[in-house]
């Protein structure tokens, strides 16, 4: 088993299962072992196919009759297995995505307002773009800082009022 030539993934996967079956079979591994790695292997399997599921569900098209849709979300239901569970995980997902975005955008809108209070570093006065009188002006920072402002607005308005999916 180990001087074969592993050419790909799916015979590195072969390899491997052979090598489970012959642990197996030598009973090197107890039964409480061999049920933690069928959990293991199991809960990878159901991890990996939870976006695919949920992203087959997105794909139907709501501008057909109701009829066409009820018989694609029906065949939908039969072919993909979801239960509660799956379904929490996917929403608290795509709320902590949401929250994530907001949490970004309310900082970087603060952050940008505290660049314009606060008195600009020397180097950055120099950069006045335009003078109000011979003191003050409208700087580079003030201008980088309103770039971040409204960044941030962006990043706000765009989580908080995107289409709910779900």
């Amino acid at each position: 088993m180990k001087d074969k030539a592993v050419i790909n993934e799916a015979a590195l996967l072969d390899q491997k299962a052979d090598e489970l079956v012959a642990l197996l079979q030598h009973r090197v591994i107890n039964a409480r072992q061999a049920k933690a790695i069928q959990h293991k292997i199991n809960k990878a399997l159901d991890e990996a196919s939870l976006p695919k599921t949920i992203g087959a569900f997105a794909e139907l098209d709501t501008d057909r009759d109701r009829l066409d849709l009820l018989n694609d979300f029906e065949l939908l239901l039969s072919q993909h297995q979801l239960d509660t569970d799956d379904s929490k995980k996917y929403l608290t997902h795509e709320r902590v995505k949401k929250s994530v975005v907001v949490i970004i955008g309310i900082v970087m809108i603060t952050l940008g307002m505290a660049m314009i209070i606060m008195p600009a570093p020397p180097y950055f006065e120099m950069f006045t773009v335009f003078y109000f009188n011979d003191n003050d002006g409208v700087t580079l920072m003030d201008l980088i800082a309103l770039l971040i402002v409204f960044t941030g607005v962006y990043l706000f308005l765009s989580s908080l009022l995107k289409k709910r999916t779900a």
